[in-house]
């Protein structure tokens, strides 16, 4: 980066020890590692373009690095949070491309750019597709073998689980085969030995002196120019997003899947570029390359950053001899394969599969950053996925749908949290849908804004539009503050009028379309303190006699309000005396329309009674002094041949035969109401009432209804694994 800025080669590497050393010592990320970062290249070769000075532009760097400190104390990090994920992935996307394009060429010895900057666009203008043509005829074979074995390592490294569970990274290894191959190849003849450009280049001191003579220091003198303030201002706004950006991808990375504190990175890496730009580096950042490689090596903490930077320091003092011996290609190789991994197939198989919202601004993302550079791709990318979301909030302020409620069918409008301007001419239309002479229902009970415009047109439709058309307009959840209290106009429970004006089938068909939302997960959103506010009287429309299984509870299971049904529930759901007097009381005073009779699967009452079938004591068997009713009641549809048969089942076929017992008990209680009670039979005679039994399967959760002659009735439209595909 240090080149293609067109800063001294050696700023390069103080940003690298600084990021190490400094930024990952007060770093709260475990993961991430800073440094020197492409995406601020044309940035810094602006600004000491501007500056004059590459001593004036170091002073730019440590106000920057002030700003990013004050930033980090006022928790701006909090920022971060707001980028979309698609973005994020797209930046680990694009980094992995660019990877593999710039690192393609030095794999092969086509080391022309020996640095081998990030930026698609290189300093020449010479693109990278370019630099893939010139490699064809720029092969170097001892670089290429390097290469090439190197990929391999690290592919059977990977593949090899004994190896990849070792304390000895890939990496290591590659750089260590690479130097051994490099000597070798260098007796080889011209054609293998690998010279100094297709090696790694650090600047090398004789002396102490030397060494520290590399360092240069800002230029305080320009404290007077705005120009700096200027550069400070565009470097750390610049520096900081990228931070919080690659600091978000690296933690998506992560196999921990750890969340670095974002204003704690800002204030480290502030203290990161004031110490780079007093010592003569170029500004850091956290790099999502860096931090890849660093968590593809099996780090765990942050002591391999700082180790990374320390190691850093000690090589380019004391060994830069030996660092100029490690091929290129073989550095290539492991960042061509840290881009696989990043742009990999699936990831992109993935974004696709997540549908346009999410797959398009990642794909622009990744286009963006490759072919402009960092900054700008991540800003195209951003715009991208917000005009995509508030696309998505001005088509979809509201969501509708037509609820079928006891006395009809009310259209549900439902507002979302904010509702602007913008969302008027939305609103407008859906409203101008609504069906002459139904209800409709103006939900705000989400809402935190309702913008004045909104708040009109829905007090014009309410006093004015809605009533013209015959359309009753109901109002629920507004704030006070809009002067829009709560109007419920149709009826939210069983009334005298909708009880006197259903027949027994239609109740069913009530019941039946009630369990179709159950099943499908659309249930009716009621108001229930609304419907505890019923004291004057009750009139369910149907009588529900059901077993006390607590997975199968009749008002969840039909969708049912308050006082929309009578609940009689005992084990096995069998009648009784008591339970005789309940039903008729029901149906003959309280003029219910229906009885429905529920057994379920899996029936503990009706495995205890097959179970004790031969047991001629069941209340010391159970330990439960008053259970022989229930038992007994649920034995008369066990035939003499069956119980000679029980034990010769396997489990599963126990299991079914119990689930057929309840249903066989289901209907004997059905045929059996109207011979045990005087009261039901003359209402059934008349017309009035109608029987039917039901089975509950506690596994699907799908209904089958049953007739008094044992024909199954159509059930719910659909089972649960026709709505679940």
């Amino acid at each position: 980066m240090a080149l293609a800025s067109n800063a001294p080669l050696f700023s390069g590497l103080i940003a690298g020890i600084v990021g190490g050393i400094i930024v990952g010592a007060i770093s709260g990320s475990q993961t991430s590692v800073s440094g020197p970062a492409a995406g601020l290249t044309a940035i810094v070769a602006a600004q000491i373009a501007s500056l004059g000075t590459f001593e004036a532009f170091l002073f730019a760097v440590v106000l920057a690095g002030v700003i990013q400190v004050v930033l980090g104390i006022c928790r701006a990090g909090f920022i971060a949070a707001f980028f979309p994920g698609s973005v994020i992935k797209g930046l680990l996307a694009a980094i992995g491309v660019i990877l593999i394009l710039k690192q393609i060429p030095h794999v092969f010895g086509h080391d022309a750019d020996p640095e081998g900057e990030m930026s698609f666009v290189q300093p020449d203008h010479e693109n990278t597709f370019s630099e893939l043509f010139l490699t064809l005829f720029d092969i170097h074979f001892g670089a290429t073998v390097i290469g090439l074995l190197s990929i391999a390592l690290l592919i059977t490294w990977d593949r090899i689980s004994i190896l990849k569970k070792s304390m000895v990274p890939a990496p290591l290894v590659v750089v260590i085969v690479g130097l051994g191959l490099s000597q070798l190849f260098s007796v080889l003849g011209p054609g293998w030995t690998i010279d100094g450009k297709h090696l790694v280049q650090v600047p090398v001191a004789q002396t102490a002196s030397e060494f520290f003579s590399f360092l240069q220091f800002p230029d305080f003198s320009v404290w007077r120019s705005s120009a700096v303030y200027f550069a400070a201002i565009t470097i750390a706004l610049v520096a900081s997003l990228e931070t919080l950006l690659n600091l978000e991808a690296v933690d998506n990375l992560d196999p921990r899947q750890r969340t670095s504190p974002a204003s704690r990175e800002l204030f480290a890496q502030g203290v990161g570029n004031i110490t780079a730009g007093m010592l003569g580096g170029i500004p850091v950042t956290s790099v999502i390359i860096r931090g890849s490689v660093n968590i593809n090596a099996g780090s765990r903490t942050k002591l391999s950053t700082i180790f990374h930077g320390t190691l850093l320091l000690v090589c380019v003092a004391l060994l830069p001899g030996v660092l100029n011996q490690i091929p290129l290609s073989c550095l290539a190789a492991i960042l061509l394969m840290t881009g696989y991994k990043l742009a990999s197939p699936q990831l992109m198989k993935k974004m696709y599969a997540e549908g346009r919202y999410q797959f398009v601004p990642f794909i622009v993302t990744v286009l963006a950053i490759v072919f402009t550079d960092l900054l700008i791709g991540i800003l195209i990318g951003l715009a991208v996925a917000i005009s995509f979301i508030l696309n998505s909030n001005l088509r979809r302020p509201i969501d509708t749908n037509v609820e079928k409620h006891l006395s009809g069918d009310v259209t549900r409008i439902v507002l979302a949290n904010q509702v602007s301007f913008l969302n008027r001419a939305v609103l407008d239309s859906t409203l101008n849908k609504i069906k002459h002479g139904s209800d409709v229902l103006i939900d705000a009970s989400y809402t935190d804004y309702i913008d004045p415009d909104i708040l009109d047109l829905i007090r014009d439709y309410r006093d004015k539009v809605g009533p013209a058309h015959g359309i009753r307009v109901n109002l629920r959840g507004f704030r006070a503050k809009y002067n829009l209290s709560d109007e419920i106009h149709y009826s939210e429970y069983s009334t005298p009028e909708i009880q006197a004006s259903l027949t027994p089938k239609q109740v069913l068909r009530l019941l039946k379309d009630g369990h179709q939302r159950f099943v499908s997960g659309q249930r009716l959103d009621r108001d229930l303190s609304r419907q505890l506010k019923m004291t004057e009287a009750q009139n369910p429309l149907a009588v529900v006699l059901s077993c006390i299984d607590s997975r199968a509870p009749t008002e969840l299971v039909f969708d049912l309000g308050l006082g929309d049904v009578f609940s009689v529930r005992v084990a096995g759901n069998v009648p009784s005396e008591d339970v005789l007097g309940s039903i008729e009381y029901a149906c003959a005073v309280a003029n219910a329309k229906l009885i429905l009779v529920m057994g379920h699967t899996r029936c503990g009452a009706v495995t205890a009674a097959v179970n004790l079938a031969n047991n001629p004591t069941p209340a010391e068997a159970t330990g439960c002094q008053n259970i022989e009713h229930i038992l007994s009641e649920i034995k008369r549809t066990l035939g003499p041949g069956e119980l000679r048969d029980l034990k010769k089942l396997s489990p599963s076929e126990l299991s079914v035969f119990v689930d057929d017992i309840a249903r066989r008990n289901v209907l004997n209680v059905v045929q059996s109401l109207p011979l045990q009670s005087i009261t039901i039979a003359r209402l059934v005679e008349a017309g009035n009432i109608e029987i039917i039994g039901a089975i509950y399967d506690v596994v699907t959760r799908r209904i089958r209804f049953i007739t008094d002659d044992g024909d199954e009735l159509q059930s719910a439209e659909f089972s649960t694994e026709e709505f679940i595909r």
